[in-house]
């Protein structure tokens, strides 16, 4: 790890190479600034959930630097949902934990709040994963195929919610929906291509 990024970048990344036993991805070179929402894209394999990963300390930064803004606070809500099975935590505890609100939520979650995470569907607790993440206390919220197993409303909610988000946090996430990036990004880096 270097030395943070300048004072106007939260995040700093140059001629990254990443992976875990060897290095899968890299060159890779962006920088993201406070209230940017930035995307990658690429083909599957390419190294783009590896990057994300290096950046939440996740994976290992075999060469190269990544700088973050001392006291940067990030979120990470990863491409798979957390394994829940046998783990009595309901959707208003996730957000507890991870200090989101409830303000701002659609009508059509609240009423699961209640409900244990491993009792919603697939979509449900993605969404409210994501909004975990959009909704905490954070400088940086890394959001890795926040669109799985949405449905259209959960889709279209996020497309209005995410660019509103800006004034409170930078965002980077991934998607295959290259029509969602261009929608909600201010910029798209290419992994793997």
């Amino acid at each position: 790890m270097s030395e943070g990024p300048s004072s106007e970048a939260l995040l700093r990344v140059t001629d990254l190479r990443a992976g875990y036993r060897t290095p899968v991805v890299g060159p890779v070179n962006f920088t993201v600034e406070a209230g940017e929402i930035l995307g990658f894209n690429g083909p599957n394999g390419a190294g783009k959930s590896t990057v994300m990963k290096a950046i939440a300390g996740g994976a290992r930064v075999f060469s190269g630097s990544l700088g973050r803004r001392p006291g940067l606070r990030v979120a990470h809500q990863h491409q798979n949902p957390m394994p829940l099975e046998d783990i009595p935590v309901s959707g208003r505890e996730l957000l507890q934990l991870t200090g989101a609100g409830e303000d701002g939520l659609p009508e059509w979650i609240r009423p699961l709040l209640g409900q244990r995470l491993d009792r919603l569907s697939g979509g449900q607790l993605q969404f409210l994963q994501v909004w975990a993440c959009i909704d905490a206390p954070v400088d940086l919220a890394l959001l890795d195929e926040p669109t799985n197993n949405l449905d259209r409303k959960g889709i279209a909610y996020l497309l209005e919610e995410l660019p509103r988000r800006r004034s409170k946090l930078a965002m980077v996430l991934i998607s295959h929906d290259r029509d969602f990036l261009d929608a909600v990004c201010h910029r798209v880096v290419e992994i793997g291509q």
